[in-house]
């Protein structure tokens, strides 16, 4: 039995100690070593998004035709870059246009016969005044010959008078006294006549007065008319230009042509006819889908992320950094949706383009690896 270890007891006299004591210490230092690790390095933890792709901030525009019609023109091509107002597409429109036409000439036909009617106001207002004017000289001209009349009248009596005088004395004869009493009548008469005519002058201008308004309001009458029918020429007109803008399909925003329906001249275009999609030009954001349990009280606004897209492989073309900027606090379809803006560097390969997919990883957490054994021993735990 003591020659059994005697090659053991002899390797233990030659090692003296030293081979145990090295290999304890270098086994001691590289469990320091890892202690020191474990709960003073850093870990990062991502959530990687079920899916992602990239969307422009605005919401894309979809292109409806307002109106059925046969196309004449279609300026719809992929990948186009359109500004605010630019003619898509037209619509046949030649009925529209010759009705503006005619509708034009029509309401083009009112303006001399408003005008003809509102000179006609302007002369009987002009008539009116001149009449005025003549009444007044006609009214003083009869006042005078009246008063003439009525003096001559007055002196023929008086002659009358001396001549009956004369003629009872038997100075004159009895003929120069009947000449000076009909004399004397006839002037009495006309004094008469002057009286009358100066009071007709008064009525007539009045009568002639109540004529020319009665004119005047017909000629109103016919101007109301006209203007209401210029009225509905001109909302007839707007209405036509209306219709005839809609012939034009126009683009509601500045963007870029993603989605184009394939349409040749002389096709039919029906009303509400989805013909084409733009995507404005904004900013692009990350749209990624994450489950609840990798986002509830993980994934807040500010944190940072990694964006890769399909297509472009990150080693070749790396990957784009990214900044949580709002998370859905609702559940739609079994995820949630996070929302992510885009830093793109200069020299970036990547395109910036709207529908590309990809995957996001957003770091939530950095922890001490010891932490992390912790809580991976916890869930292992809990699962038993």
């Amino acid at each position: 039995m003591p020659n059994s270890f005697h090659r053991v007891n002899q390797s233990l006299r030659l090692d003296k100690g030293l081979l145990s004591g090295l290999t304890l210490t270098i086994a001691l230092a590289l469990l320091t070593a890892w202690v020191i690790w474990a709960f003073k390095a850093s870990i990062v933890r991502y959530e990687v998004s079920d899916s992602a792709r990239l969307e422009v901030m605005g919401a894309p525009y979809v292109i409806q035709s307002d109106m059925t019609g046969k196309l004449l023109s279609s300026g719809l091509f992929l990948g186009r870059k359109v500004q605010a107002g630019d003619i898509l597409v037209d619509l046949d429109s030649r009925d529209e246009q010759l009705n503006l036409s005619l509708e034009r000439t029509h309401r083009a036909t009112l303006e001399p016969q408003l005008a003809a009617l509102h000179a006609q106001i302007e002369q009987e207002g002009l008539g009116k005044g001149d009449e005025q004017k003549v009444l007044t000289f006609a009214t003083g001209n009869a006042e005078a010959q009246y008063r003439q009349a009525e003096a001559q009248a007055s002196l023929a009596a008086d002659e009358a008078a001396r001549a009956n005088r004369l003629r009872a004395e038997g100075l004159i004869s009895e003929a120069e006294a009947r000449r000076a009493n009909a004399d004397a009548e006839s002037k009495r008469d006309a004094a008469q006549s002057s009286k009358a005519s100066a009071l007709r002058v008064q009525p007539e201008s009045q009568v002639r007065d109540r004529d020319r308004a009665v004119r005047v309001n017909q000629i109103l009458v016919d101007v109301t008319k006209l203007q209401a029918e210029a009225a509905t020429s001109s909302a007839n007109i707007q209405r036509l230009e209306y219709e005839l803008e809609k012939r034009h399909i126009r683009a509601p925003v500045s963007g870029t042509l993603t989605e184009c329906a394939t349409l040749r001249p002389g096709a039919h275009i029906s009303e509400g006819q989805q013909i084409g999609t733009i995507v404005p030009s904004s900013a692009v954001q990350v749209v990624a889908e994450f489950t609840p349990s990798a986002a509830l009280g993980k994934i807040r606004p500010g944190q940072n992320a990694i964006v890769k897209l399909q297509g472009f492989p990150w080693a070749q073309f790396g990957t784009l950094s990214a900044r949580v900027s709002r998370v859905a606090g609702d559940i739609r379809d079994g995820n949630i949706r996070v929302e992510l803006a885009v830093t793109a560097p200069a020299h970036s390969r990547l395109p910036l383009k709207h529908g590309l997919p990809g995957s996001v990883e957003i770091e939530v957490e950095r922890v001490t690896p010891a932490l992390l054994l912790l809580r991976s021993a916890g869930q292992t735990v809990g699962a038993r």
